[in-house]
């Protein structure tokens, strides 16, 4: 059976480079607390953008996402991201089970030329919230995960870019049978056992 492939993505982050990638660190840490990848009380609420986040207190996530967010922005400043991918596996099999996709949208006017466009923090605000009510409502659809899972990163960058070492390079971990969750300009998709059993 031929797999099927995601033509959307679930959110497009716009924003400076320091913005993107601090939010992207949010939503990873919202997605992996709420999938239940991570313990419940491994997380504390803090109130961010208007909204209550939860971030992880788990040392080796908090540096993880601390270091993947840095890599991330030194991406954006150079306009070379196209896309991330957060992708939830099974533990024990690696099959991948739910594939979150944030496409990026970078001006070119601001990475060639230096151009700076302002944004009031309403405006971020208001964006910010509406991409976090997405991945709240979007979660609200998906299956509940039964098994132990683990988590990994997918960075879509231009051919040229430097990689660092602590990066490897990746298939696109796609989803067998994919059941395809579809919102206003948004995307999840997760791996549908229903089709197994028939």
């Amino acid at each position: 059976m031929a797999s099927k492939t995601a033509t959307k993505d679930i959110i497009t982050l716009r924003g400076s480079a320091a913005i993107v990638s601090e939010f992207f660190g949010y939503s990873a840490n919202s997605i992996l607390y709420n999938r239940g990848v991570y313990p419940e009380e491994s997380f504390v609420k803090v109130k961010k953008y208007g909204l209550p986040m939860l971030l992880t207190q788990d040392e080796g996530l908090k540096s993880f996402i601390a270091n993947l967010t840095a890599q991330l922005s030194e991406w954006l400043e150079s306009g070379k991201l196209q896309r991330v991918v957060l992708v939830i596996m099974s533990k024990a099999t690696s099959e991948v089970l739910e594939r979150w996709n944030f496409s990026i949208e970078t001006d070119s006017e601001v990475v060639e030329k230096g151009m700076s466009r302002e944004k009031s923090d309403k405006e971020i605000m208001r964006e910010i919230q509406a991409i976090m009510r997405q991945i709240a409502s979007s979660i609200t659809y998906l299956p509940c995960l039964d098994e132990p899972c683990v988590f990994d990163v997918l960075a879509y960058t231009d051919k040229d870019v430097a990689v660092p070492f602590t990066w490897i390079e990746s298939d696109p971990k796609l989803i067998t049978n994919p059941e395809i969750i579809h919102k206003v300009d948004t995307l999840v998709s997760y791996k549908n056992d229903e089709w197994d059993e028939q």
